[in-house]
């Protein structure tokens, strides 16, 4: 497989990360010409991404960042379906975005790469999973890899290229190539390891912020400033987990405490705290800070 071969492309996976995934390859992979089909078991999620799909790209039109020409193309290559073997059966390019289930990715994949095509790329979004967890049950692991994409995925520009220790060279290239013809920025990575680059440095810097915090160094409020004022950071690590959600770092977390058995990786104990409080962040309307109008 290369580049140029691509042509079709198939996301699984109708939630928030895929068919974010899916407008951006069919916004910035025009010019190839990329079709892309968004596919999940679950009817109401390809309803769900269809609708958001029509009303994204109108509100692109009517803010003047795509014309109505350029949104009817996009519209024009971007499909949704309720049959996800169907959809990989003529895909040149795969991106998985369930849910974050071992279990569930592993029975995807096994299904998955006995209908697609031999050579067809197959990558999973996983931020967390490492694609040799799956490598035992896909059929022709050589084109297996992690391709983890940031949220909000049409707006940020990494991209993680993850080379597992079954990952082809040949793979990794045209995945580098993919990311790149659809408006990232592409970075190898050539050892699995939890986290990745980007989420490993935020862990150490989040993980830095709760002790200054249990401490009483300083603030939530100061901490968050002196990362944003002082280091340049879009937003402070404090608000940065209430975006994501509490939930979500702790059971990051915990995962990999219990893989690595480094102190260094246990969940904070206020983050704990916070969880078993339901205090989770914009989500729920509280986290290290309070949103009145979120809904619950």
């Amino acid at each position: 497989m290369k580049i140029e071969d691509v042509k079709n492309v198939t996301v699984l996976g109708a939630g928030a990360m895929g068919r974010q995934i899916a407008m951006n390859t069919a916004m910035n992979g025009r010019k190839e010409g990329y079709k892309v089909t968004v596919a999940d078991s679950f009817p109401q999620a390809v309803e769900s991404a269809k609708a958001w799909a029509a009303d994204y790209l109108a509100g692109r039109v009517k803010k003047g960042r795509l014309t109505q020409e350029e949104a009817d193309q996009v519209a024009a290559n971007l499909t949704f379906s309720g049959d996800v073997e169907k959809s990989a059966e003529n895909a040149d390019f795969i991106i998985e975005a369930v849910i974050e289930d071992l279990k569930v990715k592993r029975e995807l994949f096994e299904k998955v790469s006995k209908v697609c095509k031999p050579d067809t790329i197959l990558a999973t979004n996983s931020s967390n999973l490492v694609s040799s967890k799956l490598a035992d049950v896909t059929v022709n692991p050589e084109r297996l890899m992690n391709l983890h994409y940031f949220n909000p995925a049409l707006v940020m520009q990494l991209v993680e290229v993850v080379r597992g220790p079954h990952t082809s060279a040949e793979a990794v290239e045209v995945a580098k190539a993919f990311a790149e013809k659809t408006g990232k920025c592409p970075i190898i990575i050539n050892k699995e390891i939890a986290g990745f680059v980007a989420n490993r440095i935020n862990a150490a810097v989040t993980r830095e912020a709760c002790l200054l915090l249990e401490k009483g160094i300083a603030s939530v409020e100061d901490i968050d400033t002196a990362c944003e004022k002082g280091l340049g950071y879009p937003m402070g690590p404090f608000r940065l987990m209430d975006m994501t959600g509490l939930d979500v770092n702790y059971y990051v977390r915990r995962d990999r405490y219990a893989e690595s058995g480094d102190e260094n990786d246990k969940p904070s104990p206020l983050v704990i705290e916070k969880v078993k409080k339901g205090e989770l962040g914009r989500k729920t309307g509280k986290g290290w800070y309070t949103y009145p109008d979120a809904k619950k």
